[in-house]
C-alpha cells in the first residue's frame, strides 16, 4: 500500500508573507513524501491590492482554496470582522484539504486565526519568523502565535532566546534564518536592466524606493504623520518608486495621502510580484518608509534603508537601516544621510543578521521528520 504523503496548509495573506513561504514550497515539491495546499485570503484576492492571487498561481502554486473574507472601510472594526470571518470559514477548508500540518509566518491577523484553529483541531502549527519583535499590533500577534504554534522557527539567536523565555520548550525551536532571503541569495531577483526598463528608470539618475503602512495604534495620528513623511520624501527630485500599502485600518487614508503628494518624479504601484520587488531593491538607492523588507531583505543587498516610526521599533538591525521619527527635518535628515558617498560606502560591509539563504531546506526538513503525536500536539511551559 502506498505511503500516504504529508499535507501541508500553508496560509497566505499578505505579499511579504509569500515571499516566506514560496522557498518553503519549492523544497516541498522536491520530495516525493510531502504535498501542500496554499489558502489564499485577503490582500491576494483583492482587485484593490492588485490580486497577488494571479501571481502565486502563474508561479504554477497549488491554491487549494480561496478565502474572501476583508470587508471594505479598513478601520478597527473591519479589521476585527474580517478576521472572524477568515477563522470561520479555515476550519472546513483545512478537513477537506485532509491537513495534517499547517506554516503559518510571521505577524499578521490570519495567520494567528489560523493558528487558533489549528491548536484546536489538533493539526500541529509550525510558525516561520518567530520571535521577533515588532512595533505594533503585530507584535503581539506575533507573540500570540506562538503559544498556538507546535513548531518555531526563528531566524536568528535573538529571536531564539526571546520564545524560549516566552515559556516555550526548548525542542520545539529551531534557529533556521528567515526563509525569505533564501531566493535573494540564490538570484530569484529580476536583472537590472528588465527593472530599468519595466519602472521607467534611468540608471543615471539616483532613485527611491518607497513603502509605508499604517500603524493600527496610531490610526488617530496617521495622517499627521503622512503629513510630515510624504512632504520630506517630495523634497527629492530622485526617481521615486511607491508601492502602496496593505490592507489594515488607516489603508485608504495612506493611500489619499500619498496621491495627494504625488509628484512627477515619483510613479505608484499597486502590486509589484516578489521577483521585480527584490529587482528594485537591487537597483535603488535608498529605501524609505515602515516595511519589514527595509530591515530584513535590504541587508542582503547591501541597501540603505531609512525606517520611520514604530511599526518595526525595536527589531533586531542590520548597520543598512537609519530610524528616523516622524519628523519632515529628521526625515529628510535621514535619507541625505542615506543617499551620502560615506554611508554607501559603509555598506560593503553590511551583513543580514536574519540568515544565510538555506533555510527552506532546513524548515523542509525538520516538517518531514516531525513525528506527529501528543508529545507535539501537547504543549507544556517551562515556568
Amino acid at each position: 500500500m502506498e505511503n500516504k504523503k504529508r499535507k501541508i496548509a500553508i496560509i497566505a495573506g499578505s505579499r511579504g508573507e509569500y515571499g516566506y513561504i514560496r522557498p518553503i514550497i519549492r523544497e516541498i515539491e522536491k520530495d516525493p513524501d510531502l504535498d501542500y495546499g496554499l489558502i489564499a485570503t485577503n490582500m491576494h484576492v483583492l482587485d484593490s491590492f492588485g490580486s497577488s492571487v494571479d501571481e502565486i498561481k502563474k508561479d504554477k502554486i497549488k491554491v487549494f482554496g480561496e478565502i474572501h473574507n476583508t470587508f471594505d472601510g479598513y478601520t478597527h472594526l473591519t479589521m476585527a470582522k474580517s478576521l472572524s470571518v477568515f477563522m470561520l470559514q479555515l476550519p472546513e477548508i483545512l478537513k477537506q484539504m485532509e491537513t495534517d500540518m499547517i506554516i503559518v509566518s510571521g505577524d499578521r491577523g490570519e495567520q494567528l486565526m489560523a493558528s487558533i484553529v489549528g491548536a484546536y483541531m489538533y493539526i500541529p502549527v509550525a510558525h516561520i519568523q518567530a520571535g521577533e519583535v515588532s512595533g505594533n499590533i503585530d507584535g503581539v500577534t506575533r507573540h500570540a502565535i506562538t503559544k498556538f504554534a507546535h513548531l518555531h522557527f526563528a531566524a536568528n539567536q535573538d529571536a531564539t532566546d526571546r520564545i524560549l523565555k516566552m515559556g516555550e520548550e526548548p525542542q520545539r525551536v529551531y534557529t533556521v534564518g528567515a526563509p525569505q532571503l533564501d531566493e535573494l541569495t540564490q538570484g530569484f531577483v529580476t536583472p537590472s536592466e528588465k527593472i530599468y526598463q519595466k519602472f521607467s528608470l534611468s540608471k543615471e539618475k539616483p532613485s527611491i524606493l518607497f513603502a509605508f503602512h499604517s500603524v493600527t495604534e496610531e490610526l488617530d495620528y496617521l495622517e499627521k504623520h503622512l503629513d510630515e513623511v510624504l512632504p520630506a520624501l517630495s523634497q527629492f527630485p530622485h526617481q521615486t518608486v511607491m508601492i502602496l500599502n496593505n490592507s489594515d485600518a488607516g489603508s485608504k487614508i495612506v493611500r489619499r495621502k500619498i496621491i495627494e503628494y504625488k509628484r512627477p518624479q515619483m510613479k505608484i504601484y499597486k502590486n509589484v510580484p516578489r521577483q521585480d520587488y527584490a529587482g528594485l531593491m537591487n537597483v535603488v538607492d535608498v529605501i524609505v518608509g515602515n516595511s519589514s523588507s527595509g530591515i530584513l531583505e535590504a541587508p542582503t543587498f547591501k541597501l540603505p534603508a531609512v525606517n520611520i516610526g514604530n511599526r518595526e521599533k525595536g527589531r533586531l538591525q542590520g548597520i543598512n537601516v537609519i530610524n528616523a521619527d516622524y519628523n519632515r527635518d529628521d526625515i529628510f535628515q535621514a535619507i541625505n544621510k542615506a543617499l551620502s558617498p560615506e554611508f554607501k560606502a559603509n555598506m560593503q560591509h553590511c551583513v543580514n543578521p536574519y540568515g544565510d539563504g538555506r533555510s527552506a531546506e532546513r524548515i523542509v526538513k525538520i516538517l518531514k521528520e516531525a513525528i506527529i503525536n501528543d508529545k507535539l500536539l501537547v504543549k507544556k511551559l517551562t515556568y
